[in-house]
């Protein structure tokens, strides 16, 4: 008999993480700044990038998503959805869910956190891994902390706010000009290209699905032209 469940995890009491806001179990809860939604996707998905709005910010939570390998069942490319990160641990029906995180937003006086979508696994066309990643993500956390604080800049696309150029620190780091332009470009035909199955992921949850997050998709459509 094996020791654990194959998707098991170390558990440690949260009072030993030395990073840990000295107020965590504040029954007043603590000031969020920022949420970080991700998927691996070797296309289409750039570096990072931040949502327009709230009621956008759970859109991209809703459609988040990786591109199937030659590993796991089903075409290679073809999207696997996994709404923010929690369709294996949901309950209830994960249109409700959705309409929850929505509700987060509507309340009066709230202040919402900035909301990024992040890959680390952009590959080019030889199929190498543009980004280093590991302790390198720390430059993209740079990035959304200043944005956090007002401090960095970013340029509108139709999926949403991405880093301006020069505006992740590369310094020290061993990668292209054009590498960088890679991984903070947005390939808008190929958007195009995967909106039927983000169609066709939405569609799932039918009716339930809130009328807001059906109205982003209409807005990206209408962005992309």
């Amino acid at each position: 008999m094996p020791a654990a469940h194959p998707n098991a995890r170390f558990t440690t009491p949260a009072a030993q993480c030395p990073s840990i806001a000295p107020e965590w179990e504040d029954p007043a809860g603590v000031p969020i700044d920022a949420f970080l939604f991700g998927g691996r996707r070797a296309t289409v998905v750039p570096l990072v990038q931040e949502a327009f709005d709230w009621e956008h910010a759970v859109f991209m939570g809703a459609t988040m998503s990786s591109e199937t390998t030659a590993a796991a069942a089903g075409a290679v490319g073809q999207l696997r959805f996994d709404p923010m990160a929690m369709l294996p641990f949901c309950g209830y029906n994960m249109a409700d869910y959705f309409a929850h995180w929505l509700k987060v937003g509507q309340r009066e006086g709230a202040r919402l956190p900035r909301v990024f979508y992040v890959n680390w696994f952009r590959k080019d066309a030889a199929g190498k891994f543009l980004w280093p990643g590991f302790g390198e993500n720390s430059r993209v956390l740079e990035w959304v902390f200043r944005r956090c604080e007002g401090e960095a800049e970013a340029v509108e696309t139709p999926v949403g706010l991405l880093p301006a150029e020069g505006e992740i620190n590369t310094e020290g780091l061993e990668i292209s000009a054009e590498a960088m332009k890679e991984l903070l470009s947005v390939d808008l035909d190929l958007v195009k290209e995967q909106l039927p199955q983000v169609k066709a992921h939405l569609a799932e949850f039918g009716d339930k699905l809130p009328a807001e997050v059906a109205a982003q998709l209409e807005a990206l459509e209408q962005r992309l032209g």
